[in-house]
């Protein structure tokens, strides 16, 4: 489950030619470099980013964001007139992508094709795409290895947020309308053109089969709050196959998708509130945008967070939902057919559930996969999002209902 990034690794931003940060951001910079001068010495992680074509001097390093697989860093810089400016420096976990070329290739393709269609989707809209940085010394290539490990520098937008709850409806609106706006300008691009860089990803038989195996080999001791879960997942695991059978029949086809298009993995503009960017582009693939509006849903519509430890109190809001998918459909209703509509409850019942799994056997097997703080982190995360598909199974038919309503809005 690729990042959660509270800055902002990706846009047109500096790579793409934006200007440089406001004063009253650089006398932040300035501020935070004060600090770092005050350390122990040079990062030896300035020598990795210096391998890139930075546009400037790289003077400090920092972490950034909360990141679940990869580990990234922000780096500042200087700029010849003297400015400070900033990159995302982010070091590409091989175990989860073992070929980080087919990655940043299919990120390349992405930002080749928007640059074509944008303007008429956008209609004057603000919206970044990735801007990933080549090798100073090898322009044809976008990614370094050094000692073993996989390197990527990205622009970083300026004057973005990211959020991890929700505050009100319109912004769970603008934050549709960011997925809606994303799929728009992607939804020509042929899906063969993108490498499957993830196998299995979001392919939910594949992890009712690997919580099978974890939970056969497992030495956790399997709690009582554990033991809820195998229940859950048991009495639910029909449902694993839904989406994968309506694409087996031909229902519903391949095309490109984020992978991973949750809350915080939208950006939002701070002076104008608008979503003007989808960052952490690892899982960009072919795949079914049933899993990407279900991800979207699935993170927007809990108020209390993913990460809460409040987990019986999770539910899932029914006026977020139909303001999300207001804001979708208005960029995406071009391109949805019936069977789209048909199966989209079954997405938002599906990915939570999913998601769940996946927290679930990663705790059964150790915690291999997702980063955790603390011990049961992962049995938490199963036990929120098992609460909300429970939520969403509750109030079944309104949300159909809804979806039936939008269907059928001019």
């Amino acid at each position: 489950m690729p990042e959660t990034n509270a800055g902002s690794p990706t846009g047109a931003g500096l790579h793409n030619g934006s200007t440089s940060p406001a004063p009253s951001e650089d006398a932040r910079h300035e501020s935070a470099l004060s600090e770092t001068a005050r350390s122990e010495g040079p990062d030896p992680l300035l020598a990795i980013a210096e391998a890139f074509a930075l546009p400037g001097a790289a003077i400090a390093i920092s972490p950034l964001g909360q990141g679940n697989v990869n580990d990234t860093y922000r780096v500042s810089l200087r700029c010849q007139d003297g400015s400070l400016a900033q990159v995302v420096l982010q070091r590409i976990n091989t175990r989860i992508f073992p070929q980080p070329e087919l990655v940043m290739a299919n990120i390349q393709r992405l930002a080749e094709h928007v640059r074509g269609p944008a303007a008429a989707v956008l209609a004057g809209r603000r919206w970044q795409v990735p801007g990933v940085l080549t090798l100073r010394e090898q322009p044809q290539r976008c990614w370094l290895e050094s000692d073993g490990e996989i390197w990527r520098a990205i622009t970083f937008i300026e004057g973005c947020r990211s959020f991890e709850v929700l505050k009100d409806r319109a912004q769970a609106r603008e934050l549709g309308r960011g997925l809606g706006t994303f799929h728009a300008l992607i939804s020509d691009l042929p899906a063969d053109q993108l490498a499957d860089t993830l196998k299995g990803f979001h392919i939910t038989p594949g992890y009712l089969a690997e919580f099978e195996r974890a939970l056969r080999t497992t030495t956790v001791p399997l709690t009582p709050q554990a033991a809820h879960c195998i229940a859950f997942i048991r009495d639910r695991q029909r449902l694993a196959f839904v989406l994968e059978d309506a694409k087996a029949a031909g229902r519903l086809p391949l095309r490109p998708i984020h992978g991973d298009p949750k809350l915080n993995n939208v950006m939002f503009d701070v002076a104008t509130g608008e979503a003007l960017a989808l960052v952490d582009l690892d899982t960009i693939k072919p795949g079914l945008i049933h899993y990407d509006i279900g991800d979207c849903l699935r993170s927007g519509c809990n108020r209390l967070g993913e990460e809460t430890a409040d987990w019986r109190s999770v539910h899932f809001d029914l006026q977020l939902c139909e303001a999300i998918l207001e804001g979708y459909l208005g960029q995406a209703r071009g391109f949805l057919t019936d069977a789209d509509y048909d199966h989209l409850f079954d997405a938002i019942r599906l990915i939570p559930f999913e998601l769940g799994l996946r927290f679930f056997s990663d705790h059964l097997a150790g915690n291999l996969y997702f980063k955790v703080n603390r011990p049961g982190h992962n049995l938490q995360r199963a036990l929120v999002q098992f609460r909300l598909t429970e939520s969403i199974e509750t109030q079944q038919t309104a949300i159909r209902a809804l979806i039936e309503r939008l269907r059928s809005a001019p």
